[in-house]
């Protein structure tokens, strides 16, 4: 059945002219039939350059929303209408507009784990993988960082500037505990651990090394390491075994699931190629003051 639906899939993409992207969270078969698969600054980039006239993005919400941003004469389609991020959901504009009122001289710098709407009201985007730098080039001492606060105090470790963190977290990275770091390095005293900034202070005092995915997939193809424990979502685990067959990974925590980033199957890619489901736009107010944000970023991460 998966042979068919791939199959159909392909003969659609040629006749529609379309691209599928797919974070690196996905499931295996998502991720397997993608064209392009990324963390959120690499899809922002691909969103952005591609030629393609169909981008079917397999996500969640926000993503798609930024690949309708930068791309807005594309089709832009969620396969899965119901993929959300809680993390997203915890700030708001009228909450950041009260907050920006409390530090009128903060520079608002957004994590891409929020709504088109918030990205308008900010001044630039970031993404995991370049916080540090975008906060750090920053011509101001005051920093309103949203919505991620264990992204946030990771930015505060390196950099002199004021850093305001907003009470938002991803409820799966935020589940990870440094006892958990410490247990599997008594069964795996060889292995290096490998953990995304999303997570709390002290596991990253504690990991190896500290990364977006991207980055976490970079050490490990360059590790000489054989054994890795990785502490973000287990869907990285199909790219970690594609570009290292020769050594092992392990789940920090088993419960590293974004239910959200699952919902997305091969019948929804079908779905989406057939009938257009589910087209994301963005009102075009919100979309140029979006785009400002990040565009802002994509120049300082050339």
């Amino acid at each position: 059945m998966n042979t068919e639906l791939i199959e159909r899939i392909k003969e659609l993409k040629e006749e529609r002219n379309a691209i599928i992207m797919a974070h690196y969270y996905q499931i295996d078969e998502v991720q397997a039939v993608a064209d392009y698969t990324g963390d959120s600054l690499g899809l922002s980039r691909k969103a952005a350059e591609t030629d393609a006239e169909v981008i079917v993005f397999c996500g969640v919400d926000f993503m798609a929303e930024s690949a309708a941003i930068l791309s807005p004469d594309k089709t832009v389609l969620l396969p899965e209408i119901d993929a959300g991020c809680p993390m997203a959901d915890m700030v708001s504009v009228d909450a950041l507009r009260q907050k920006k009122a409390e530090y009128p001289n903060a520079t608002v710098v957004c994590y891409v784990n929020s709504s088109a709407a918030v990205k308008a009201e900010s001044d630039i985007c970031c993404t995991s993988s370049n916080a540090v730098d975008i906060v750090n080039s920053i011509d101001n001492d005051q920093i309103l960082f949203v919505p991620d606060q264990n992204l946030g105090n990771y930015v505060s470790q390196q950099t002199d500037k004021e850093i305001i963190l907003w009470e938002g977290f991803c409820i799966t990275h935020h589940r990870v505990k440094s006892n958990s770091i410490e247990k599997v390095r008594e069964l795996h005293s060889d292995a290096e651990v490998l953990v995304h900034p999303e997570c709390r202070q002290k596991v990253v005092e504690l990991a190896d090394f500290v990364g977006s995915t991207a980055q976490i997939l970079k050490y490990a193809h360059e590790s000489k390491a054989e054994k890795l424990i990785v502490g973000t979502e287990m869907g990285i685990l199909y790219q970690l075994q594609e570009d290292n067959p020769n050594k092992e990974f392990y789940i920090l925590n088993q419960g590293l699931i974004c239910q959200n980033m699952k919902k997305t199957s091969l019948s929804n890619v079908l779905k989406a190629l057939e009938d257009n489901k589910y087209q994301i736009t963005v009102e075009e107010e919100v979309r140029v003051g979006a785009k400002r944000s990040l565009d802002k970023m994509l120049e300082l991460s050339k």
